[in-house]
């Protein structure tokens, strides 16, 4: 009878050791690099997007003297790298009651950059948060014009003009860029960016500076500037 007993209690030991619970192992080599690999497939390319800023022309609308229009294009690499190349075109046509001055100008800029997505560990999200940078470049020509000056070197009789159309300049500047973009519908997104820009050289011209810098703003050493983009991806 015991014999019997031990021959049925020993089977069920070993197999007792043998079904062991698959949720309390720990995950084997083979496993855990499956597991990398799988978070790893992001495509390289994800697209191409295509974005027109609408705050500076609705800003002229309103009464500014400045009109800044742009045109951007967007590549998506990995969801996490966005080279960006931005061709634009400003103008300004302003006159200053207080100095009588009156100011001229109007030329395309461009910009190269990268951007870098900081979600872009969760590609499911309906958006991007973007931080950037920028480099941008002019070539412009500006008038100034204003009252006549009197010339001291004759005792106040003699009046000269100050007029000085065409003055050649080029400017060069770089922009920290950070911002949002969302999809709104279908392959449609809206963005918006904050940028603060650094000049980094410009032609003087000894007779007027310029006042404004078509694509930098306002002549500074440095300049603040909102753009708002209507987005389009391109289904390809």
């Amino acid at each position: 009878m015991r014999k019997r007993i031990s021959n049925y209690i020993l089977p069920l030991l070993l197999s007792s050791l043998l079904l062991v619970p698959v949720a309390g192992r720990s995950q084997t080599k083979f496993e855990k690099v499956t597991i990398i690999q799988e978070k790893e497939k992001v495509p390289f390319y994800q697209g191409t997007a295509i974005g027109v800023e609408v705050a500076g022309p609705i800003s002229h609308l309103l009464g500014s003297d400045i009109l800044n229009s742009e045109v951007q294009v967007q590549s998506n690499l990995k969801n996490m790298f966005f080279p960006t190349v931005e061709i634009g075109y400003g103008k300004t046509d302003s006159f200053n009651e207080d100095t009588e001055l009156s100011y001229k100008t109007s030329a395309p800029y461009f910009r190269v950059g990268l951007d870098i997505n900081a979600l872009y560990k969760k590609p499911h999200l309906p958006g991007w948060l973007l931080v950037g940078i920028r480099y941008g470049f002019t070539s412009f020509t500006y008038d100034v014009k204003g009252p006549a000056m009197q010339d001291p070197n004759y005792g106040g009789l003699v009046t000269v003009p100050f007029d000085y159309p065409e003055q050649k300049s080029k400017a060069g500047w770089v922009e920290i860029v950070c911002g949002m973009k969302a999809r709104i519908y279908k392959g449609f997104c809206m963005g918006w960016s904050v940028r603060y820009k650094r000049r980094l050289s410009i032609t003087a011209n000894e007779n007027a500076e310029a006042w404004y810098v078509p694509g930098f703003g306002k002549n500074g050493e440095t300049s603040f500037n909102f753009t708002y983009n209507l987005i389009y991806n391109l289904p390809f």
